[in-house]
């Protein structure tokens, strides 16, 4: 299933496009039942998650646009929370950030799974196997590889997740790397949900601190994030949040039609 499935099966009035990307308007638990149903019925569908960052990227990159056109995208963060509120009148029902949703989606799927994990660091990797294989332990965790394999190497990692052909692929490369690298490499044949996961399981092993829950909860995990990461993220965050909402304000005006050579 695809964003374009997704209308069919979902409606236009669930989908709320964001700077030209339908994102999926949907509960918690009805995000958590989708996924489960579409691996039951072995329907190949790639995930990913769509935030303030995610969408700028795409506004400029239109190849990365273009991938996301054939993923499921579901909303994460209070960039698009306010982003459907100025453009629709309302926000998404749920926050479905990636690192909160894929482990409690993994702890609530009840019937045993193979989830492999890409990407991050080995060390990473392998201690978010760890960290996941105690939260849902029905499911079988596989780290397949790093995310520093070679172009040499590369025929090697997809043959080892075809043929391990799990019902969950966890790519984490960063963005756009993941879903680009999702697009170019991975069908039927690899497994059943590829979802890019971003910084997820370095989250996971510790390598990266999470915000306070009273953070989350304010929904200011950025600000905690650019603090622990000024130097990597405070373009991010201090120039692409305000850009982000001044593109949607540029969407809102244009009736919902945005040209990436208007604002830069």
């Amino acid at each position: 299933m695809n964003m374009h499935s997704a209308r069919a099966a979902f409606g236009l009035d669930t989908l709320k496009t964001i700077l030209g990307i339908p994102v999926l308007a949907i509960r918690w638990d009805d995000a958590i039942s989708l996924l489960n149903r579409l691996i039951a019925e072995r329907r190949f569908t790639k995930v990913s998650f769509l935030n303030a960052h995610n969408a700028n990227i795409a506004y400029t990159e239109p190849v990365f646009a273009e991938a996301l056109d054939d993923f499921l995208i579901l909303p994460d963060g209070i960039g698009v929370d306010l982003a459907a509120k100025l453009l629709y009148g309302t926000p998404f029902p749920d926050n479905l950030n990636g690192t909160d949703f894929v482990p409690a989606f993994l702890q609530a799927s009840t019937a045993p799974l193979t989830v492999g994990l890409l990407g991050a660091t080995r060390a990473n990797a392998e201690a978010a196997s760890v960290k996941l294989a105690a939260l849902a332990v029905q499911h079988r965790f596989v780290v397949i590889h790093d995310g520093f394999f070679s172009a040499a190497e590369e025929a090697g990692v997809i043959d080892r997740i075809e043929d391990l052909r799990p019902d969950v692929l966890l790519v984490a490369m960063g963005v756009p790397r993941q879903e680009l690298w999702i697009a170019r490499h991975i069908d039927a044949r690899h497994c059943t949900l590829p979802i890019a996961v971003g910084a997820l399981l370095d989250f996971l092993s510790g390598a990266v601190p999470r915000a306070p829950l009273w953070m989350r909860q304010l929904r200011l995990e950025w600000l905690f994030r650019l603090a622990v990461e000024p130097s990597r993220l405070w373009r991010r965050y201090v120039v692409g949040n305000p850009l982000f909402l001044l593109r949607v304000v540029r969407q809102k005006f244009s009736r919902g039609t945005v040209s990436a050579g208007d604002i830069k």
